[in-house]
């Protein structure tokens, strides 16, 4: 008697699946399933896409958002859902996700749950789809992954996140002693 065959999943039957507070994401064919995330996880967030879009406000070099969204890079084996994202300047009304192919930023706050999918699967996914940078927030740690597309290893961050945009004059900062701050 031999094994069943694992199932190959399509961003067509991820998008099928039931709105049950889960977060449905597929990685070349492989579903990843995490449960509603930690308070902790939303407040980090939260920070982020904040800090970002009040910075965006005056630079219009990018337009900053949040999960859920389908990002596939137009792929049937891929759709990633990061918790922080940045699209360049466009008509975001009528935008669709399959049109949301060039991420300029990609953050990903770390739960336990998430942890695993979001330092390696989804990272690397991240890397090869050519996204210029990508943060992995380790709200626990009290740090942050800092990775780009050709990068082996991570820069380790324990005092700032530093982002500075084609077109942009100065650099987006977004010290980790503000992020982390108690409630």
């Amino acid at each position: 008697m031999g094994m069943a065959a694992p199932t190959y999943y399509t961003a067509d039957m991820v998008r099928a699946l039931p709105e049950d507070g889960k977060r449905y994401e597929l990685v070349h064919g492989e579903l990843l399933v995490t449960p509603s995330p930690r308070g902790l996880h939303q407040l980090l967030v939260s920070r982020i896409v904040t800090a970002l879009t009040v910075y965006l406000d005056v630079h219009r070099v990018g337009i900053a958002l949040v999960a859920p969204a389908d990002i596939s890079w137009g792929r049937s084996d891929l759709l990633v859902q990061p918790d922080v994202f940045v699209l360049p300047p466009g008509p975001i009304a009528t935008m669709e996700w399959a049109d949301a192919r060039h991420l300029l930023l990609a953050v990903e706050v770390l739960s336990p749950s998430s942890s695993r999918a979001d330092r390696f699967t989804k990272r690397r996914v991240y890397q090869e789809q050519g996204v210029p940078l990508y943060w992995a927030v380790d709200g626990d740690a009290r740090r942050a992954e800092v990775w780009t597309p050709d990068a082996e290893f991570p820069l380790i961050e324990r005092e700032q996140l530093a982002w500075r945009p084609v077109g942009a004059p100065r650099p987006f900062i977004l010290p980790l002693a503000e992020l982390f701050r108690p409630v």
